[in-house]
């Protein structure tokens, strides 16, 4: 049953928490990163996920970073946004890396869309108080692509094997 909760709220929860930290300050901690990272070594050793498996998902993990921190380097994306990134790609490993890598580009692409019209527009006096909506509002602030990360990250999960591995049964109101 910890098993079971663990595969359904870990993830999501530290997803959500990237989005909403990316959001207001614009920083993801490198926290979030090293929590997912262990979160699922500790979860594909529970769950029994052999080594040669895991391998796999490190590396998956790995190629993920190397292009993430290229990105970065070029100052396309935030650090955090690359690890969080390339962690996310460990628990998906090259299964579902395609899709969540797709479906984030989708989801960054039409945030940074969403953001630009934003700017353009003056933002109401009664929301100038607000310093992480201020900082939004910015033109020379960067996109909170964590949001984006985050948003294909939730839409990909449910169709990994972690939450496949759930046994809702046990969850069941009887």
């Amino acid at each position: 049953m910890i098993l079971d909760l663990l595969r359904l709220l870990l993830f999501p929860t530290l997803m959500a928490f990237a989005a909403s930290s990316d959001l207001l300050t614009m920083t993801i901690s490198n926290r979030v990163s090293l929590l997912l990272i262990a979160g699922f070594f500790v979860l594909a050793i529970a769950s029994g996920m052999g080594p040669t498996v895991i391998g796999l998902h490190i590396a998956a993990g790995a190629t993920v970073l190397a292009v993430s921190f290229t990105c970065f380097a070029m100052g396309w994306i935030g650090g955090g946004d690359a690890k969080v990134a390339a962690a996310v790609a460990l628990w998906f490993g090259f299964g579902h890396m395609l899709d969540y890598l797709v479906y984030a580009s989708v989801f960054g692409g039409a945030l940074t869309l969403l953001l630009l019209q934003f700017r353009q527009w003056p933002l109401p006096a009664a929301l100038c108080g607000q310093p992480w909506l201020a900082r939004l509002h910015n033109n020379e602030s960067g996109i909170p692509y964590g949001i984006a990360l985050a948003l294909g990250a939730l839409l990909v999960y449910p169709e990994t094997e972690w939450v496949r591995a759930v046994d809702l049964t046990r969850f069941a109101l009887h």
